[in-house]
């Protein structure tokens, strides 16, 4: 593929926000609510939404499935969220609330003939990713039926794609030897996103402050946390490594393929954008970097 690393990370960039949806939607907060959750917050309906392909997941599993978040945040939502809702009925409600808001925000257009060559094109790239990580979120939602009708094969090949690459991201940072923390302080430090954003994992003042300390001893921060050029250096290899691992699915269909899904997938990625729906400053960084 042409410019591979690029190409893929533009594949990211595109399908990230199709996938997102389901976590700012209205009617995703409707779907939750109707299962018995706690909806004045976005944080039950999230990690039961993406948790729910592995099962009733434990702490442990939790915990280092959501790399990024602070464990204490993870515990406190997991494993009670199947009290209120067992994994096959929060997959259930995620699929509803997937189509609900897709027809909130395409309209008739997800029954068209292009929206079908999307979906057919995206899950040709979803099913060549591979058996992923074991206990991944990638393999896990790879391992589920796929939906019948085309917007939401869409949205669960954008599913699959993205938590494959965040498997491989998890990898590429733990290969560069970033423990969870650092790698939120690091990734802040190269101006992914301010720092503020990244306070909705809940690591804490006191464990940022060490985690800056530990980097600053390592040479990959200033003394006012900016990344020195070891430290650019060491992000840059990290998510050139990323879109490495993320790689295979676009391999697999060929650039024709993916040059033709760039072009389908343009008007519902400016229309989502449009929508007001997902934040301007994500701790995913992109646009960014």
């Amino acid at each position: 593929m042409t410019g591979e690393p690029a190409g893929v990370r533009q594949m990211w960039h595109l399908l990230e926000p199709l996938h997102a949806v389901l976590y700012y939607a209205p009617e995703a907060f409707e779907e939750a609510a109707a299962l018995g959750y706690d909806t004045q917050e976005r944080w039950p309906g999230y990690f039961a939404w993406r948790a729910a392909p592995l099962g009733a997941a434990g702490v442990r599993d939790a915990v280092r499935t959501f790399h990024s978040f602070a464990p204490a945040m993870v515990e406190r939502y997991v494993p009670g969220v199947w009290a209120t809702a067992g994994p096959e009925a929060v997959l259930a409600a995620r699929l509803r609330a997937v189509d609900r808001s897709y027809r909130a925000l395409f309209g008739d257009r997800v029954e068209r003939p292009e929206f079908a060559e999307a979906a057919a094109l995206a899950r040709r790239a979803a099913q060549a990713a591979g058996p992923g990580a074991p206990g991944g979120l990638g393999a896990a939602n790879s391992a589920l039926p796929w939906p019948d009708a085309p917007h939401l094969v869409l949205w669960q090949a954008a599913t699959v794609l993205r938590e494959h690459r965040g498997d491989g991201h998890i990898a590429a940072l733990a290969g560069a030897g970033l423990d969870p923390v650092e790698s939120l302080v690091s990734f802040a430090a190269v101006g992914a996103a301010p720092t503020e954003v990244f306070a909705s994992r809940e690591w804490g003042a006191r464990a940022w402050d060490a985690a800056r300390r530990r980097l600053r001893e390592r040479g990959l921060l200033t003394a006012d946390g900016t990344a020195t050029d070891a430290g650019r250096e060491l992000r840059a290899r990290v998510e050139l490594r990323t879109d490495e691992a993320a790689a295979a699915p676009w391999r697999a269909l060929g650039e024709p393929g993916r040059e033709r899904l760039v072009e389908l997938l343009g008007q519902p990625w400016l229309e989502v954008i449009g929508s007001g729906l997902l934040p301007a400053e994500n701790t995913l960084g992109i646009g960014k970097v």
